[in-house]
């Protein structure tokens, strides 16, 4: 039911359906308003290559005008979430590359990170086994993150010649486990066991290896019944909001409820109480 006048927006490019989208470089589903992208190279402990980067980034953008994705799963399959760069796919051939078609390539992986945090949807990630390099920024980088006991996470840029800045490790993981953990994890490239994950952090919870999947579609689920307009409006905060003082930060979530209470979800929500019912969202 709607409780508001005016009729929804239509607007041309705004809006489209991904249900159908035949990924090319990993497994996509969508079902009952959650996608699931699953990192499909198990074989090698599904490493990132040049072209999984560029769609992966292309899809999160989309998410952005997908109206038939509520929330999102990533994960990997076998036993593992992603192993970070293919050696012989990406790390070789960056060896040969000149300085503008390295920046390009950094400027591509931190596109993915920005696409990611920048989508409505909420991103909530599966990880068991390995989750090394780039797997590990692609962790970092969604909302939430479920593991494993056996999970082993590791920012390996030093290992490999790299400073441990990259794709926004040093400003997104210091906020995740604090300034001295996050140094440490990006100065020696350690792993991180799932136990220790949890303790700090990083993990919001673990589970037994064969429940880890469901356990973070139902999360997703139950995201995805919500008022997910709102959903989108505090991700956008929790990203926003960091690069404010306190004062901005009230004045912008002042604003931000101000708009979600002239959402028909508000509404639904009110009448539902009234009526002593579960409210049914929309996600308008």
């Amino acid at each position: 039911m709607r409780y508001l006048q005016g009729t929804p927006h239509q607007l041309p490019g705004n809006s489209r359906a991904l249900a159908d989208y035949q990924a090319a470089h990993f497994k996509f589903e969508v079902r009952a308003g959650v996608a699931t992208v699953t990192l499909n190279r198990p074989e090698r402990k599904n490493p990132l290559t040049f072209d999984s980067y560029a769609e992966l980034r292309d899809l999160f953008r989309a998410l952005a005008y997908a109206d038939d994705v509520k929330a999102v799963v990533i994960t990997g399959a076998g036993e593992n979430f992603c192993s970070g760069g293919d050696v012989h796919d990406i790390i070789g051939p960056l060896t040969k590359l000149d300085m503008p078609g390295l920046l390009a390539f950094t400027r591509m992986t931190g596109d993915l990170v920005k696409a990611v945090r920048a989508c409505p949807q909420p991103v909530i990630a599966a990880i068991d086994g390995i989750c090394a390099g780039a797997g590990a920024i692609l962790a970092m980088a969604s909302d939430m993150r479920l593991g494993t006991e056996r999970s082993k996470t590791a920012f390996l840029f030093t290992r490999v010649g790299l400073a441990g800045c990259d794709m926004g490790a040093c400003a997104l993981l210091p906020r995740l486990i604090g300034q001295g953990r996050a140094a440490e994890l990006l100065y020696t490239g350690r792993s991180m066991g799932g136990a220790e994950a949890e303790r700090w952090g990083f993990f919001n919870s673990l589970h037994s290896p064969d429940a880890l999947l469901a356990a973070a579609q139902a999360l997703a689920q139950g995201l995805a019944t919500g008022p997910t307009f709102a959903h989108g409006m505090t991700k956008k905060m929790l990203q926003q909001e960091w690069n404010m003082g306190v004062d901005e930060a009230i004045e912008a979530e002042a604003q931000a409820q101000a708009i979600c209470m002239a959402t028909n979800d508000f509404h639904r929500a009110y009448h539902a109480f009234v009526a002593k019912q579960k409210p049914e969202f929309e996600g308008n």
